[in-house]
């Protein structure tokens, strides 16, 4: 008896360690070879990969890869493409919005009778460019659209006299 545990216990609690790091090697080998392929390729898919092979030796739970990738720092960044286009907070009036709920509410009740615009950036190799599109409030089609390099006055109203 040492510490409350007997002798066959600590040889299996070390077997088990040594198991595990094995195994863990074996998994993080398996990741290193299909990374090399494919850079990119998240946890998700290389647990599914990982429980696909033949020789069921490579299982492990999705949540224990997680922790094992993390603790190595092997985990995919998540790649955001958002761009912050809003800002609030600054000295130029602000324009009510007409097609919200109150007293001067404007609703379009057949095509043609509003317009909405709305622009969006469209991811490319070489940066970003700027979709300004306008839409048809009651049908919902697009009337006029332009892409342009920046969010400058003259793409979107390039958008406007296409709609026209």
């Amino acid at each position: 008896q040492f510490l409350g545990h007997s002798r066959q216990a600590w040889y299996q609690y070390n077997t088990r360690c040594n198991k595990r790091q094995e195994h863990h090697a074996q998994v993080l080998d398996f990741v290193a070879r299909t990374r090399c392929r494919q850079p990119r390729i998240g946890t998700r898919k290389l647990h599914y990969l990982l429980n696909m092979q033949a020789d069921k030796t490579l299982n492990i739970g999705r949540d224990r890869l997680f922790n094992l990738l993390g603790e190595y720092r092997l985990l995919v960044p998540v790649k955001r493409a958002y761009h912050k286009t809003t800002n609030s907070h600054h000295r130029f009036y602000r324009h009510p919005n007409l097609l919200k709920p109150g007293p001067e509410q404007v609703t379009a009740l057949e095509p043609e009778q509003v317009w909405v615009a709305d622009i969006t950036y469209l991811p490319l190799r070489s940066g970003t460019a700027c979709l300004s599109l306008v839409t048809d409030a009651c049908s919902r089609k697009i009337v006029g659209y332009h892409v342009g390099e920046n969010l400058q006055t003259e793409n979107v109203v390039k958008a406007f006299r296409q709609a026209l």
